[in-house]
């Protein structure tokens, strides 16, 4: 029998998400030949995946936790109920058993303070005076890191993060209480993620020190938090940036967490970053939580590729008609114009390779050539939503089961291998 989803702690941490409800078993095989070290969270969905999936939190734990039983997993897992934004979302994903919540106030960010000049700065603070008092408190401060990193907190800095994150505080800090209410009405033990890292700018030192100290102060249990790293992290495709300077900041960002916690560093957007998996590790000193989601998507369309040509090129050209429409929640750079339609590749194999290869240049200065697949990554919601797709797409890899597991278990050993061969 597997076990029940319990909280995770400070211990390394990896979360697979699973937007078909099949992952797991090839989840958990990754992890027994490759996790040593590494907790796993099998339940994981956020709140904007079950909308665009049709899935409901209770069907999610349940297909992870059947699915861990049926595989004779009966070590730890956590269960994260992920990208939460309100009170309902907490109430739902409680109920349904979720431990481990990752609250995300960006709708309360102001993503524009980056770019204000002094005068629009002390202007925008103005509105949000009132909701701040913690300017003080912060001003003038001089923070000494573990990395020979001296973080001065500028009278800008403050000012900047009140404006930018003043707001998104306040709310993280309202749904961590309800967490706690909520929790303790249930009898249950739990932890909390924040998430501040979808935002165009990263997260400078300054911001995750106040942010981090200030819902700390107001009793937040937080276990990670996710702040923007620099560079770009883009749907479905490895790390795009400076690895360089990467390392040096994350190795900050990490100074910090050990300073004010510890508390682990979360990466999102982690699917396939595989070259900087080993930096985060190793930075981190091994306080570090990971999360991937689509990743897991693309490799049962790879199973649709080897076994049912004709339905791949029938997805593909599916997704390439909602991309436009659908990649607007995320951070992708390609466009329809830069992969081939389907009917313009007669070998079903160079068209697999065109929509769900990943091959990257992380120098300086260069990218990525995956185009292909952040069009297939982006339209998950509508494939999975389209009665007729949907139904012939479960039906193959029911069918196909142990290509499916088999597929997972090798991706998914890269990623692991990649972390635990930093800590």
């Amino acid at each position: 029998m597997s076990t029940q989803p319990t909280t995770l702690g400070l211990s390394a941490s990896f979360g697979f998400g699973d937007r078909i409800g099949l992952a797991t078993p090839g989840h958990i095989l990754a992890m027994k030949q490759s996790g040593a070290g590494i907790q796993p969270i099998f339940a994981q969905q956020s709140i904007r995946e079950m909308t665009r999936t049709g899935r409901s939190p209770k069907q999610v734990m349940a297909d992870a936790l059947s699915a861990a039983a049926a595989s004779n997993w009966t070590a730890v897992q956590g269960a994260d109920a992920d990208h939460l934004k309100t009170p309902a979302d907490i109430d739902a994903t409680a109920d349904a058993g979720f431990v481990f919540f990752t609250i995300d106030p960006s709708e309360k960010v102001d993503p524009l303070a980056d770019s204000y000049s002094p005068e629009q700065l002390t202007e925008k603070f103005r509105a949000v005076a009132a909701e701040v008092d913690w300017l003080d408190r912060y001003r003038s401060q001089i923070v000494p890191l573990s990395t020979g990193t001296t973080l001065h907190l500028t009278d800008r800095d403050c000012l900047k993060a009140a404006v930018k994150y003043g707001r998104a505080i306040n709310l993280a800090s309202s749904l961590a209480q309800h967490i706690a209410d909520t929790m303790k009405k249930l009898g249950k033990n739990y932890e909390i993620e924040l998430s501040v890292d979808e935002t165009p700018q990263p997260t400078t030192l300054a911001e995750h020190y106040i942010i981090a100290d200030q819902v700390l102060h107001r009793g937040m249990k937080m276990v990670s938090l996710a702040p923007r790293f620099i560079g770009d992290f883009e749907k479905g495709v490895d790390y795009k940036g400076d690895i360089i300077a990467f390392e040096k900041s994350a190795a900050d960002h990490a100074a910090i967490a050990d300073v004010l916690g510890p508390y682990k560093l979360s990466l999102h957007s982690g699917s396939d970053k595989l070259s900087v998996y080993t930096i985060l590790a190793k930075v981190t000193g091994g306080l570090f939580h990971v999360k991937t989601a689509g990743t897991s998507y693309l490799e049962a369309l790879r199973v649709v590729a080897r076994h049912d040509p004709a339905l791949f090129r029938q997805i593909v050209a599916f997704a390439r008609s909602r991309y436009d429409q659908d990649k607007a929640t995320y951070h992708v750079s390609a466009t329809l114009a830069s992969a081939p339609a389907p009917e313009q590749v007669s070998d079903t194999a160079t068209l697999e390779a065109l929509y769900l290869e990943n091959w990257s240049d992380v120098s300086p200065g260069k990218g990525f050539t995956a185009p292909g697949r952040q069009i297939l990554h982006c339209t998950f919601g509508s494939v999975l939503t389209d009665a007729t797709l949907k139904s012939q797409l479960i039906g193959l890899l029911q069918h196909h089961r142990s290509t499916y597991d088999e597929l997972l278990a090798e991706h998914f050993t890269r990623h692991l291998k990649a972390l635990t061969s930093g800590m």
